[in-house]
């Protein structure tokens, strides 16, 4: 039986399907062939060095981050050995005691109930009068200076950032207390009724927790102005110019654009500084008349901290003595875990409002 002959081929232009090569992955999903990825021209990228530097980069960040919790946990066992020791020597409360007496030959009793209030104390101060004239600068800087004289306040604002603690505390000493008289006169006279600025001895030499308060504001102040004005400047311009294009002012713009992005970021600068100011010692030192006499009168002369009481009586101690010193820098460094740890925890939950998810 005769067959029928085959049709010659026809030129068929080719399918998208034969145009593509197999892929390493398999065939590409919804297809019953194996073809998924289309040639590529030209060589193609070394993967290997890529994944080499990507394990390398991410072995050099966890080994980074490991090495910091390995010291920190090597300076707690450190302080915590040596405190464990004095305060099973201490006569008396090392809470509530309002004394420190740890010379050799008589009996030890010392307590850090005064140092941790001025600490404290002090440093609230600093952040009450700090934090908001640094964000005001910041903004100035960032919105409202012109590109001259931005630049020009912004290198100022980090060369100020930059000067030692001990200029700020002679600057103090020399300068600052002198002319705190007429304020805490002008206090006295008219917010005396709050105790807090009342004077139980007026006219008195203004060595006091204010005093060091306002000197550690202007301490503090150029590192949270640095801060902010950066984040102020990674607010997205599209941002801006929605509400501008919605027919804000520049403040609504600040109020509804710029300040909620840079929310969880001011409180991280404002943290920085906090951190400098609990732990400031030199400019203390210069500043404030050591007193362990507990006064809520803020303005009359006395107090002490933490910082400033280990920086004073460190040489002269002995034993007992300096493991007492180290007692209070671990009361010191647990207060600064807390702020820090209060300051993680109020971004956490302030992240969905501010640029942090932009």
């Amino acid at each position: 039986m005769d067959t029928p002959d085959t049709a010659p081929p026809q030129d068929v232009p080719p399918s998208k399907d034969d145009l593509l090569v197999d892929s390493p992955k398999g065939p590409r999903r919804g297809s019953g062939t194996s073809a998924t990825v289309p040639a590529l021209a030209g060589p193609q990228r070394g993967r290997g060095k890529v994944r080499i530097g990507d394990r390398l980069f991410a072995g050099s960040s966890r080994g980074s981050g490991i090495v910091l919790l390995v010291v920190m946990a090597a300076i707690a066992v450190f302080l915590t050995i040596r405190s464990v020791n004095a305060i099973s020597h201490d006569q008396g409360n090392f809470l509530t005691t309002f004394e420190w007496n740890t010379q050799e030959g008589a009996p030890l009793s010392f307590g850090i109930a005064v140092l941790a209030f001025g600490t404290v104390v002090s440093a609230v101060i600093a952040m009450i009068i700090a934090v908001p004239v640094a964000i005001g600068v910041a903004l100035f800087i960032s919105h409202y200076a012109p590109r001259r004289m931005a630049q020009a306040l912004g290198y100022v604002i980090d060369l100020l950032a930059a000067v030692p603690s001990i200029v700020y505390g002679l600057w103090g000493a020399l300068f600052l207390v002198p002319h705190m008289l007429g304020v805490n006169a002008w206090l006295n006279q008219y917010f005396g009724w709050t105790y807090i600025f009342g004077q139980s001895q007026p006219g008195a030499q203004p060595r006091s927790l204010f005093s060091v308060g306002v000197l550690l504001a202007i301490m503090i102040l150029p590192i949270i102005t640095a801060v902010s004005r950066e984040i102020f400047l990674q607010v997205p311009r599209m941002y801006e110019e929605a509400a501008l294009a919605l027919g804000a002012t520049r403040w609504e713009v600040i109020r509804t654009s710029v300040l909620p992005f840079a929310r969880s970021g001011i409180i991280s600068a404002s943290m920085l500084g906090l951190g400098r100011a609990l732990g400031e010692t030199m400019a203390v030192a210069t500043v404030l008349s050591p007193s362990l006499l507990l006064s809520f009168h803020l303005t009359d002369p006395g107090g002490s901290t933490i910082a400033q009481n280990i920086a004073t009586q460190f040489g002269e101690s002995q034993g007992v003595g300096r493991d007492a010193l180290i007692a209070s820098g671990l009361v010191l460094f647990l207060i600064t875990l807390l702020v820090n740890g209060g300051a993680r925890l109020i971004i956490a939950r302030r992240k969905e409002y501010s640029g942090a998810n932009a």
